[in-house]
């Protein structure tokens, strides 16, 4: 496992304890990459599980588009975004250009614990 690898972690308000929850018992592998995350979902993941992730912008400000421009450019590894199917969100557009651009540039993309697990094996093993 190399900090070369580069793994954003996003979740929307109903869904930031799942991420929670799902990477306490991942910290170990987590800790041994770069990652990167918005806003407030940056900032739990530091205070709660204390790994180190390099905060954009939130979501809805800007973030989501960060984390685009970053898969456009090939400066991010894989995407672990976990959302909440049944809220309507006011930055939609936002959330599906970023899931386009992981598609599109064929981006690992997780987006529930299960294939979280994938994404995260596949890109440390």
């Amino acid at each position: 496992m190399t900090n070369d690898i580069r793994i954003a972690l996003v979740a929307h308000d109903g869904k930031k304890d799942l991420l929670i929850d799902w990477a306490r018992p991942h910290v170990e592998k987590l800790s041994k990459v770069h990652l990167l995350g918005t806003g407030t979902t940056g900032q739990r993941l530091n205070d709660e599980l204390g790994l180190n992730v390099e905060r954009m912008k939130s979501g809805p400000l800007g973030g989501d588009a960060q984390l685009g421009a970053m898969i456009a450019e090939g400066r991010l590894d894989g995407l672990i975004f976990f959302t909440d199917p049944l809220s309507a969100l006011p930055h939609d557009v936002d959330v599906k250009s970023l899931l386009r651009l992981a598609v599109y540039y064929d981006t690992p993309l997780a987006m529930s614990p299960s294939t979280a697990n994938s994404v995260l094996k596949d890109l440390l093993d």
